[in-house]
Order: C-alpha cells, then structure tokens, then sequence
C-alpha cells in the first residue's frame, strides 16, 4: 500500500536485478559502410514494394511482345477472309475474327509495338523538350523565364483533342501520316507540362548548400546546372514522365478513334477500337481485347508511377 507522508503519496516502485532480465542481442551498425545515395535507397524501397513488382513484371512482358511478336502470335495479322467475318474463336485463333476476317488475338500482339512506340518516344521528346526549357527558366530566371513562361502557356491553353486536330490538318502532317506524326503533335503538346515541374523543381535546388559552394569555387553556371542541379531534380520528373507514358499510349488510341492519329495501315490497339464500332452489337470482343488491352498497359504505367514517386519522395511514402 502507498505510504501517506503529508497528504502526499509515495508510491514504491519495483526494480528488477539486471540478472532477472538478461540482454540477448543488440542491433549492430556497420559504421565503415558507405551510406546508400538516393537513387540506391529508392532502387532498395522499390524492390519491397508488391506494387512495383506487380506494374514492372506487366511492362517487361508489354515490352517483350512488342519487340517479339512473332514468338506470341503465329497467324499473320493481314491475312483476312470475309469467310471468318465476325467468327468466333477457333483452333489458333483464341479471341476470334473481326468483321473483315483478321485474327482478332494476332493483331492485338502486332498492335503493340506502335501503341508503345508512340508512348515511349513522345515521353522522349516531352522530357528532351520541356526538361530543358524548364530547367534553364527554373535556373536562370529573369527574361528567360518570363519568355519561356509564356510559351508555355500558350501551348496550355490549347486542349489536346483541338490541338491535334489543328496540327493533323497541316498538309505537310495530312499527307504524310504516321507514327512520328503522332509523336511529332504529342510532343508539341505535351512539352509545357514537364517544363512546369521540372521548373519547380530546379527553382528548389538551385539554391542548395552544394550549388552555393560550387558557385563559390568557380565553377561556371552552366556546369552547375547539369552536374549539380538537374541530376539532383530529376525525381519528380521521373513520376511524371513514368505516368505521361500511359497516358501518351492513350492519347494515340483516342486519336486513332477520332481519324486524326495513325493511318489505318498501320496496326494498334487505337485504330482496332476504331474498327470495332460496326461490329459493336454483333460482335463486343473485337472491342473488348485492345481496349482490356490497353487499359492494362496505361494501369501499369501509373502503377510504376505511384511506386516510384513512394520510393523518391519520403514525404509521400505510405506508413
């Protein structure tokens, strides 16, 4: 019982022998290991996350397929017979026919290379093109950044859909439609967005303790900028560009389906859908396979997107 010393408690505590409560290990750290640099230590998170796993396993198979379609698919995606019109599946055709007789499953296969032709050099280019004139206005300011600011802006202002159309009308872009048309509009187009973040995102490191100190020791401007700033804001354009993929992948689809993306020789997943609309009520699945296709691919795309941006910025990691 507490013993009761002037209206004041005290209450007795009870303290184990060292020898009761014996210490079986300790966490060790191994003080002559070099600490892991950024990149290292989001290549270690990421390789955690099921997330990652899950997106980078369905892109490295998108991948494989289109560079190997052949190993996938044995039927010729242009030998079409009106016999097998809207048939369907059967022995070597899996998904079946579609209104003009084609093997529905082989021109899924053969579509993907131009689908993911189009997403990864559009990104390309968006990165080539509006990281570098985001990082120069972010660095430099004054004029240039104003300049360039409203370039941007003026491209902004421009919907997609629209802007495509204007661009798609040239003649020299009318007569001459192919995949580099479409990557050629979805770079012009897409150019102000990553020029915005990377812009932010220079703004914030330019002012670093390790950019002021490599001022100070004479190194010119211009290699502060590649070698110091931009290597160090990279992460946030990295998220971006890893979603803008899928999002460019479909960009060509709606752009296929509109009439205004890749000419109808060409085979993807965008000009497939197109097709499939008048066969829609007799027929679903020849819409139903590129569109299921796609949708995976682009999901994937911003899955890895998520995971990346978890394992760069600490801020956004989940607990």
């Amino acid at each position: 019982m507490p013993e009761k010393i002037q209206n004041t408690y005290v209450i007795e505590h009870f303290v184990a022998d060292i020898s009761a409560t014996p210490l079986h290990g300790t966490d060790q750290l191994n003080e002559q290991a070099a600490p892991l640099s950024l990149w290292a230590e989001a290549w270690r998170n990421l390789r955690r996350q099921p997330l990652f796993v899950v997106s980078a396993l369905l892109i490295l198979l998108v991948v494989v397929v289109a560079f190997l379609p052949g190993l996938f698919a044995q039927a010729s995606p242009t030998e079409c017979d009106l016999i097998n019109s809207n048939a369907g599946p059967a022995s070597g055709h899996p998904l079946g026919f579609t209104l003009q007789g084609c093997d529905v499953y082989s021109r899924l296969i053969h579509g993907t290379q131009a689908s993911l032709t189009v997403g990864v050099f559009s990104t390309l280019g968006v990165l080539l093109i509006g990281g570098t004139a985001g990082a120069v206005a972010g660095f430099y300011g004054g004029w240039i950044d104003s300049v360039l600011a409203r370039i941007g802006d003026i491209f902004f202002a421009l919907p997609l859909i629209l802007g495509a159309i204007v661009i798609n009308s040239l003649p020299a872009i009318r007569e001459n439609r192919s995949v580099w048309t479409v990557v050629i509009t979805l770079v012009v187009l897409g150019w102000p967005q990553i020029a915005r973040i990377t812009r932010g995102a220079v703004i914030e490191v330019r002012n670093a303790d390790f950019v002021v100190a490599a001022r100070s020791l004479g190194v010119s401007r211009g290699k502060v900028l590649l070698t110091h700033v931009i290597p160090n804001s990279l992460s946030p354009v990295i998220v971006i560009a890893t979603v803008s993929l899928g999002i460019y992948i479909v960009a060509e689809a709606t752009m296929s389906f509109l009439g205004i993306g890749l000419p109808g020789s060409v085979m993807s997943w965008g000009n497939d859908i197109a097709a499939a609309q008048s066969s829609l009520r007799n027929n679903p699945s020849t819409l139903l396979w590129p569109a299921l296709a796609l949708s995976i691919t682009v999901l994937s795309f911003i899955m890895l997107g998520d995971a990346v941006r978890d394992a760069l910025d600490p801020k956004a990691r989940k607990r």
